[in-house]
């Protein structure tokens, strides 16, 4: 009973908000075009969602698109300019997954949305029972963020989220999530999002 709340207080709440953040997002597709001409305003990329099931998560674009003379993308911390920071700083690139939610491939709060190479910090009994729940714009490890220092912890947040989860956690993940919105509290990305590195791998056929 408890999922099925949760799964239709999203669904009424991504409707709610679905018209206000169009709004926004519009205004924020254009700045995004006036300071950085180089490619679409939106950003896509495929994550592992909801029963593993892979999905196409949206954002507004926060970085420029330059490359080095291989045609690489050049490292984050180069291409997220101080507008690609207002843009983080206000969540703004965040709005677009209402979207995701209105699809049943995200919730409001749930497990963070990762790449399918992230899953490796994790045995696969851990993988499908983190992935038993919708991932979230916000959650349990999003409000924790800047207390890992490397990708297994940060899964270790999610995985207590899951095994840990009540409607009434949800409201507590919600309260401090707008807290630390309102609070400009976010941490720096390269303090909050450490780089996964070779030691952390457990399953290495992902």
């Amino acid at each position: 009973m408890g999922r099925f709340i949760k799964r239709l207080s999203d669904f009424i709440g991504a409707l709610l908000l679905l018209i206000p953040a169009c709004v926004v997002l519009l205004f924020g597709m254009l700045f995004v075009v006036i300071a950085s001409p180089d490619g679409s305003p939106i950003f896509k990329q495929k994550r592992i969602g909801y029963r593993n099931k892979e999905f196409t998560l949206l954002k507004l674009r926060s970085m420029t698109n330059e490359c080095n003379e291989v045609g690489e993308l050049l490292a984050d911390e180069i291409r997220l300019k101080k507008w690609g920071k207002i843009i983080r700083a206000t969540n703004i690139d965040e709005l677009f997954q209402i979207w995701n939610i209105l699809k049943g491939e995200m919730s409001f709060i749930g497990p963070r949305p990762i790449l399918k190479n992230e899953m490796q910090v994790m045995t696969k009994s851990e993988q499908v029972e983190r992935q038993s729940m919708r991932p979230g714009i916000t959650g349990w490890e999003a409000i924790h963020e800047g207390k890992s220092s490397n990708r297994r912890q940060m899964a270790e947040f999610d995985l207590y989220y899951v095994r840990n989860w009540t409607l009434s956690l949800d409201w507590v993940v919600l309260y401090k999530t707008i807290v630390i919105i309102l609070g400009f509290e976010r941490p720096d990305d390269s303090i909050r999002a450490p780089k996964m590195t070779a030691d952390q791998i457990i399953d290495k056929d992902n």
